[in-house]
């Protein structure tokens, strides 16, 4: 790729992730950012064959900025429940200039065959960097899980985070202090639970319970 046709790519990528979160889903098209960009649509479909390879752009461009949001501040800090806190509201925050329109996105995604969907192997560029900021999360907390249960927890939360987003979309309080409260709760309870784990007649019925639910998330 010529430095032009990388410069032309960057400005597209750039004008569909503005488009997408001032005009939502359903208005950002092709034709408009080909001609916001002053090119044609062939020239578009070049570098993005569909509107959903600029979502996929969307998506990577968020969770990278959960992560950035999301490192410094697990430097900091070694309780499981204290990172888990920290990922769960830094990437509730990376999605908050989106609210208006993210029912929009929901909609699409939702679609049968749809490849925005988080689950989807399109999707699997994004969903890579979420998981691994719950893996950081686990791994480098301090805790006594047992290992297979540490190695599947991070799927489980990533599943739980997709829970906690769609409660966002739909959350009309202001600073969707409704889903932040839900959140709140979960850890609290995955606080009581944890303990828990290290029980041999609670250890078996959770490892399958975590799972089960890797098995949706495939």
């Amino acid at each position: 790729m010529t430095p032009k046709s990388e410069r032309t790519r960057a400005l597209l990528r750039d004008l569909a992730l503005r488009s997408f979160r001032d005009r939502g889903y359903d208005a950002t098209t092709i034709r408009l950012i080909a001609t916001e960009a002053g090119v044609s649509v062939g020239t578009t479909n070049y570098h993005f064959a569909s509107k959903a390879d600029l979502v996929q752009e969307l998506y990577v461009a968020v969770q990278e900025q959960h992560r950035d949001a999301a490192t410094p501040l697990l430097s900091h800090a070694t309780d499981l429940i204290d990172r888990l806190r920290i990922v769960y509201t830094t990437g509730l925050d990376q999605l908050g200039p989106y609210h208006s329109h993210a029912a929009e996105f929901v909609s699409a995604a939702l679609a049968p065959r749809s490849t925005i969907n988080p689950l989807s192997d399109d999707s699997a560029a994004a969903r890579s960097i979420t998981e691994s900021l719950f893996s950081e999360a686990v791994s480098g907390a301090k805790h006594s899980l047992p290992a297979d249960l540490e190695g599947a927890l991070p799927r489980a939360l990533f599943l739980a985070h997709l829970l906690l987003a769609l409660s966002w979309v739909y959350d009309g309080t202001p600073g969707q202090q409704r889903t932040r409260a839900l959140l709140d709760r979960g850890l609290a309870l995955l606080k009581l639970a944890l303990p828990l784990a290290r029980m041999p007649l609670v250890r078996k019925p959770l490892a399958e319970l975590l799972a089960l639910i890797g098995d949706v998330r495939t």
